[in-house]
């Protein structure tokens, strides 16, 4: 098992456990849970096959389902970023082709990380409510409770991006 292997393999645990143990039982105001777990998607590295990618999210959904008794919602709209991720990537960077063996994250402008980890965080959100209530009649609902929890999500993963991230600096 290489290096990176070992790391994306504890990146998974790690943030799973968090999920399922902290953040699922984060109610504030009554009904926001944050999605830390969505760090796994935004991090996970370009250059890797975009098959595995896909199937480790699909994965990563389907044990947060698992834990959160949510019937496969967590991993169709992992799947659905997961599968989006460098599309939008590449239309908020304004780049045609990106160079994926050496792109990080960590070393754009916080303006592109904000951009990119709200755009993914609130498709996400939005996929999951609307399956969650599965009718247009809780429109206001679902854009209601998307566009919240995405704000407190986005806060949580742009912050743990630059807290644990190795580059330290902001970059406007």
């Amino acid at each position: 098992m290489t290096r990176l292997n070992s790391l994306l393999a504890f990146r998974f645990v790690l943030l799973v456990l968090l999920q399922v143990l902290v953040m699922n039982n984060i109610h504030f105001l009554g009904y926001l849970n944050p999605n830390l777990y969505l760090l796994f998607v935004f991090l996970y590295p370009l250059k890797e096959k975009n098959t595995t990618f896909l199937w480790v999210c699909f994965l990563l959904g389907l044990s947060i389902d698992f834990f959160s008794n949510s019937g496969g919602i967590n991993a169709a709209a992992t799947v659905c970023i997961a599968y989006v991720r460098l599309k939008v990537l590449k239309v908020i960077l304004n780049r045609k082709d990106l160079d994926l063996k050496l792109f990080q994250l960590r070393s754009e402008s916080l303006m592109s990380i904000l951009l990119f980890v709200g755009t993914l965080t609130f498709l996400h959100h939005f996929i999951v409510f609307s399956l969650e209530y599965y009718s247009w009649k809780n429109a206001d609902t679902i854009l209601n409770k998307t566009w919240t929890t995405s704000i407190f999500t986005l806060f949580l993963c742009v912050l743990s991006i630059y807290l644990f991230g190795k580059k330290k600096t902001f970059n406007f």
